[in-house]
């Protein structure tokens, strides 16, 4: 995998808390395959904390009252990711640690109002890699906004999934237009991890903050 300067894994929006699908009271179509994608999902996101690569976690969540929906349900989605709903939380296995950000949303991309430019400039990031859903909404929209941003992107194809066969196809069809090396596959991304180097940023604030407590009194 062809990666350039600092790399940060973005884990885009994969929700459901332990609510089975069936039972969910988030109206947005997605295809088949979530269960096959989730121990690829865990792997990675394992693989890369491991190496020292900073994860960063997103969350689409909306007011009971969807007052913040804007024009989200002017299309095919019905309401969805409403705050306080057991289905809105991580999907079951998925924890952000301490140290990770998580970052939540009002709108399908993650740097849409919010402080994603920020955590990535903090970590000197120059190239992302996105995992999650959908394809064709979530991962497309911040795939764009990262490349207009000027950040190298990476979506893992088999740790994506879209609304519909068709639609995630599509959707990666044109990231590839906008990065020739935008597809990737999670087996080129585990390949990376086994050489890749830690964040420094990571490190240098481990040490600042481990410097730091070293240097508070003792309680008495």
């Amino acid at each position: 995998m062809n990666v350039a300067g600092n790399v940060v894994l973005i884990v885009v929006d994969i929700q459901g808390g332990d609510v089975e699908a069936s039972a969910a009271r988030t109206e947005i179509p997605h295809m088949d395959g979530r269960a096959e994608r989730a121990p690829k999902v865990r792997e990675l996101i394992a693989r890369t904390r491991e190496q020292g690569i900073p994860v960063v976690w997103i969350q689409e969540v909306h007011k009971p009252n969807l007052v913040d929906i804007g024009r989200e349900l002017d299309g095919a989605e019905g309401p969805h990711c409403i705050e306080g709903r057991p289905e809105t939380e991580l999907s079951r296995g998925l924890e952000p640690r301490p140290d990770e950000f998580l970052i939540r949303k009002r709108r399908y991309s993650a740097f849409f109002g919010t402080e994603l430019e920020i955590v990535l400039k903090a970590y000197r990031a120059e190239t992302v890699i996105l995992i999650g859903g959908l394809t064709d909404v979530c991962v497309h929209y911040t795939a764009v906004d990262a490349h207009q941003h000027d950040y190298r992107v990476r979506v893992v194809t088999d740790c994506v999934g879209g609304s519909s066969r068709e639609a995630h196809d599509a959707a990666l069809r044109a990231i590839h237009y906008l990065q020739r090396d935008a597809l990737v596959e999670q087996r080129d991304v585990l390949e990376w991890l086994a050489t890749a180097t830690p964040n420094p940023e990571v490190e240098r604030a481990d040490r600042t903050h481990l410097a730091g407590l070293s240097g508070l009194p003792e309680r008495v």
